[in-house]
């Protein structure tokens, strides 16, 4: 029987069916669900969100190393954060299989930038493998870890955006025996220090050599004969676009996709008469083939920008033929609508926070999170954003190089559990007189609502202690730390206000629940009194979608409005008030 499943999910199950006993991960669009799915499965799998990406790898490398079957899951960009140990499993191997799940998210859907893990997985010399649907999803993690135990490597899996949520069918089959656990003690194997490093670096090479003839002859890579005047070269998504946009064409599918399967692709290329190689983002296998000798088309004519698809794919395929793509026009009734910025969700706590920012001339370092938003208009009151837990480190930074503003960097509460505290630390040891906020609302709000050290709970729900950031951020060395409601105006205006004032390093934790996790109101509809109303339109710059403007004035539409009564502390007219309950 087969079962409708998203391509996170089918990991999930191939996971499952791989026998992994140890899962771990940190959230992130669109790998997340690859971890909660898996720990639905039971107390057969041990799943745990990690504070970083860089402490799950450790905690999966750690279990892979008394022979357990362990993944990690992350996106792209938290990949960054675990290269340190990619590099180094590498050289010291692993015993029970390990694969590292990583999404790329092509298009930045949510992301800051986009980035091609492929990169990662010639820089650490790791096998890598890329499904295109889902039922490959689940089949190459199984393969993944088999590969990963036979030959003692670390392995990528590598998803992206489009891989991960769409849906296809996928056969369900037995989980295997997992292996048994216990670490044999080997530290010429395990430690690498230089003497036992060396050789370790000689064995890497020597397994990538054996891991290159796995993939020649590797199910995952296969010949698709068609009409031999073109043969295509592709892999993950870009292969169902490929099979759309030239159905007759010849096509090397790569799924086991480094090692390059050189000798694959000399036979392919010797069988057609011309090469095209349509990939998603960088020119990893166009420039590799290339370097065979084989003269190939690529990326003058197919985009490295951007998400690919059909659509973009039949401009592509215009241009190879020599023919003046085709663009299609807008829908009609999409063409005229009104752009529609993202915006902070109605009863957002965080609102508050950037409203007290705006009445002040400071420069405002972001970080990762629906906090994000604070940077469009009419809140604009962030400056800059650069990677998880830089809202703190850049503060620094800004306000060491003489900055003449004050600076206050801008920290969610699971990031700065992720990464914000080592920058806390640098703030406080270096003499440093940032102010700080941690916008705590309870929660890894922009990924679906993930439990962090913070919550006091674990990823399957029992209960655990909630660290306190305001005792981190003492024992860290920040001496004026105070907790406010960001839901009191005024209460968070004059505590700001303060810490700006302050010459010394501050920390202020912003805390309230986010209402979408809560799912209820924060407080009682509010209405605004049109005959008081002055007009002035100040309730606007909060940003609110329940506050609308009709005729010139502003109204709250009811089916929006999160009761936080935010709107009505800052209207100067006093118009806003509370509706009677009926």
């Amino acid at each position: 029987m087969k079962h409708l499943m998203s391509g996170n999910e089918a990991i999930a199950r191939g996971a499952y069916e791989a026998g992994v006993t140890v899962g771990a991960g940190y959230p992130g669009t669109p790998s997340t669900e690859i971890l909660e799915r898996l720990a639905k499965y039971g107390p057969e799998v041990y799943c745990e969100w990690s504070p970083n990406e860089k402490v799950a790898f450790e905690v999966a490398a750690g279990a892979s190393l008394a022979g357990a079957r362990s993944i990690v899951t992350m996106k792209h960009v938290g990949l960054n954060v675990a290269a340190d140990p990619l590099m180094t499993l590498s050289y010291i191997t692993v015993e029970g299989g390990f694969v590292a799940c990583v999404a790329d998210d092509p298009g930045m859907h949510s992301s800051q930038n986009e980035q091609d893990t492929r990169n990662y997985a010639r820089f650490a010399k790791v096998p890598l493998f890329e499904p295109s649907d889902s039922q490959e999803a689940s089949d190459f993690l199984k393969l993944a870890m088999e590969i990963s135990e036979k030959y003692r490597t670390p392995a990528i899996l590598r998803s992206t955006t489009r891989v991960s949520h769409s849906r296809s069918l996928v056969g369900w089959g037995e989980r295997a025996v997992p292996p048994k656990v216990g670490l044999v003690k080997n530290p010429s194997r395990f430690v690498p220090i230089p003497v036992w490093g060396r050789p370790m670096r000689q064995r890497l090479e020597e397994r990538l050599a054996l891991l290159k003839k796995e993939a020649e002859a590797s199910p995952a890579n296969r010949l698709e004969w068609g009409d031999r005047k073109l043969g295509i070269i592709t892999a993950s998504i870009a292969y169902q676009y490929v099979r759309e946009v030239w159905p007759e064409a010849s096509i090397l599918k790569l799924g086991f996709s480094y090692p390059f399967p050189d000798g694959l692709i000399r036979e392919f290329a010797s069988g057609v008469e011309r090469i095209l190689v349509v990939e998603e983002l960088d020119s990893i296998l166009e420039e590799h083939v290339r370097s065979l000798g084989i003269p190939v088309a690529g990326r003058e004519f197919v985009p490295g920008i951007g998400e690919l698809s059909t659509d973009r794919l039949q401009a592509s395929r215009a241009r190879f033929e020599g023919r003046e793509p085709v663009m299609d026009e807008p829908m009609p009734y999409a063409r005229d609508l009104p752009p529609r910025p993202p915006v902070l969700c109605p009863g957002c706590p965080h609102r508050g926070v950037f409203y007290a920012l705006g009445k002040h001339d400071v420069v405002v370092t972001g970080d990762i999170g629906c906090y994000s938003l604070g940077a469009f208009k009419p809140l604009d009151r962030m400056d800059s954003i650069l990677c998880m837990g830089a809202g703190v480190s850049m503060a620094h930074g800004l306000e060491k190089a003489g900055e003449p503003r004050r600076v206050v960097g801008v920290v969610g509460d699971s990031t700065f559990f992720h990464s914000g505290i080592t920058g806390l630390v640098d703030i406080a040891y270096n003499r440093g007189q940032s102010t700080i906020i941690v916008l705590d609302n309870r929660t890894t709000a922009m990924t679906g609502h993930q439990d962090h050290p913070g919550t006091g709970k674990t990823l399957s729900g029992e209960k655990t202690r909630a660290l306190s950031i305001e005792e981190i951020g003492r024992a860290c060395g920040i001496e004026r730390v105070l907790t406010v409601d960001p839901y009191d105006i005024e209460e968070t205006s004059l505590a700001i206000a303060g810490e700006i004032e302050a010459r010394a390093p501050s920390l202020i934790v912003s805390r309230a629940p986010c209402p979408l996790r809560e799912r209820r109101r924060v407080g009682g509809l509010r209405q605004i009194n049109q005959e008081e109303c002055k007009g002035c339109k100040l309730c606007l710059k909060l940003a609110c979608p329940a506050i609308e403007l009709q005729d010139d004035f502003p109204e709250i539409n009811p089916l929006f409005c999160a009761g936080c009564g935010v709107c009505q502390q800052v209207c100067p007219a006093g118009a806003i008030s509370e509706e009677a309950r009926k």
